[in-house]
């Protein structure tokens, strides 16, 4: 087979290696089934993904079936296979990815002198006659074949060379040199990469890529140091997931180029925009939620809840961030309601949901919403809107949620039965059938209130740990010519989102009294 024209070595660009499907998934809590793993492949290489690490197709017959699915799916990526050094792995991951448009076999074996001795028992000589034997066996089955000198960080330099000769004498077109451990500094990545290239016969003619950990926290910032040294291509997983402390964030990395493109003078391939949902999808298929502080995809990475930093948002937003929010894919900067809040936040967030206070109104909500956000870690639209309306935050009403039962079906489905009460007295039942148990619910509360909502963003976020953990329901809904937010927190995610649901319905409410409260008025016990 010809070398894959995509990692052509005289195309100056960074390549993006991502194996979040063998490196990321193979990490503790982030297993996936061959159904994920399908639906994550078709998310990166909508992402712009280069090479797609798809998994160790000797590991398992589910990872062989899944390589193999991917690699027949897949039209734009390169779907590569890991293989040890051993011909039985490598033939098997060759069958994996034979019908791939375009194929990789990622081949490695460790080159430190703390592996040749403890894990394999080698010799120098011995290393380099089995790393050549594999590149060569792969060479025949693939487009391309890549090798990693596994723990390369911590072997001899002139040694690496030595092996990554006789593996581009035999046919590898491309040479990782992973930091295995996580234990290596920018600096020292930088010299070692710099070192390769000056000294690696034919270094013009394949790519050099790095593969960090972050056992340290510094897969990153290796990586860009490995970068700046002439490497092009990183090898990184979605949320820097993976081993112990996980791989080098590729949406770190590669919006680290692009917003500091004068500084390295080199981009990728990818689609920033789609950033923030591949890191949504991962954490949905995997069930392991995205820190908040996370860097560009956290839910933090574009809030500000510090009065100081409102304030120089609003003037210019350039003041507090250095790259758009809309960059990544997240649709708007958030300025987060608390205890550090200033009077200029607030008024911006009171006038979106269209209250124009006066000065002396605004002087006595203030001091409410001060009193308030001292008593709770995140103040909401519906508290706010109480305040400027006269109303008590902390109440609840008119309508409050008195039973609620839901059942699941076969197929899918689901019904659900609700009864509320209103503040007049009136109570009423309704039962509805949806498509799942969160909107069986809500199209019970609908009836019961007579209130449509038209849902457009339902989020459900752990609370605590263990069996009593909670659910933190936040739903978006229009209604009328205005989107309406409302939030609350069970044990039981169905009622969280009942709970959720009737605050948006209690704000409708409070802001059109007559016209729904006439409708509770007619309900009967």
């Amino acid at each position: 087979m010809t070398t894959d024209q995509q990692s052509s070595p005289g195309e100056d660009r960074v390549r993006i290696f991502d194996t979040t499907l063998r490196d990321g998934e193979q990490a503790p809590g982030f297993s996936m089934d061959r159904r994920a793993k399908l639906r994550l492949a078709h998310a990166l290489e909508a992402l712009g993904v280069d090479i797609i690490e798809a998994g160790f197709p000797q590991a398992s017959r589910d990872d062989f079936a899944a390589v193999a699915e991917i690699a027949g799916m897949l039209r734009h990526a390169t779907v590569c296979g890991l293989a040890r050094c051993q011909i039985g792995d490598i033939d098997t991951t060759g069958r994996a990815i034979e019908k791939a448009h375009h194929s990789r076999i990622h081949v490695f074996l460790s080159t430190s002198p703390l592996h040749r001795e403890h894990k394999l028992g080698m010799s120098k000589q011995q290393v380099i006659d089995t790393a050549v034997k594999a590149v060569e066996r792969a060479r025949g089955l693939c487009h391309e074949v890549e090798f990693s000198a596994e723990d390369a960080l911590r072997t001899e330099p002139e040694f690496l060379v030595e092996v990554f000769n006789a593996v581009i004498a035999a046919g590898a077109t491309t040479l990782n040199a992973p930091d295995t451990v996580g234990y290596t500094t920018p600096s020292e990545m930088h010299e070692l990469f710099s070192y390769l290239r000056r000294h690696v016969r034919d270094a013009d003619k394949v790519i050099f890529s790095s593969h960090c950990h972050n056992d340290l926290g510094m897969a990153v910032a290796n990586s860009l140091a490995a970068v700046s040294a002439g490497a092009r291509q990183v090898e990184c997983t979605i949320n820097g997931i993976g081993e112990r402390a996980g791989n080098a964030a590729m949406e770190e990395i590669v919006m680290a180029l692009k917003v500091r493109a004068p500084h390295f003078g080199i981009d990728t391939r990818i689609d920033t925009r789609k950033l923030y949902p591949t890191s949504r999808l991962l954490s949905q298929l995997t069930g392991q939620h995205v820190p908040r502080n996370k860097a560009i995809v956290g839910e933090n990475a574009f809030a500000h809840e510090s009065g100081i930093h409102q304030h120089g948002m609003l003037k210019h937003r350039g003041t507090y961030e250095i790259m758009r929010p809309q960059d990544v894919g997240i649709a708007e900067t958030k300025l987060v309601l608390g205890k550090h809040s200033g009077r200029h936040a607030l008024r911006a967030r009171l006038q979106s949901m269209g209250y124009t206070p006066d000065d002396a109104e605004m002087d006595n909500i203030f001091a409410r919403f001060k009193s308030l956000a001292d008593k709770k870690r995140e103040v909401h639209d519906d508290d706010l809107e109480a305040i400027a309306l006269g109303h008590d935050p902390e109440a609840t009403g008119p309508w409050r949620l008195v039973q609620l039962n839901s059942n699941s079906h076969l197929g899918g489905s689901a019904s659900a039965s609700v009864r509320l009460k209103h503040e007049n007295g009136a109570e009423v039942g309704e039962a509805a059938i949806g498509d799942g148990p969160v909107d069986a619910v809500l199209r019970a509360i609908e009836r019961a209130t007579g209130t449509e909502l038209e849902l457009t963003q339902f989020q459900v976020r752990g609370v605590g740990e263990g069996g009593d953990a909670q659910g933190h329901a936040q739903l978006t809904a229009r209604h009328g010519e205005r989107a309406w937010g409302g939030h609350a927190v069970s044990t039981d995610i169905v009622e969280a989102t009942a709970l959720a649901a009737l605050a948006i319905v209690n704000r409708i409410e409070r802001q059109t009294p007559s016209s729904v409260a006439a409708k509770a008025q007619g309900a009967t016990a």
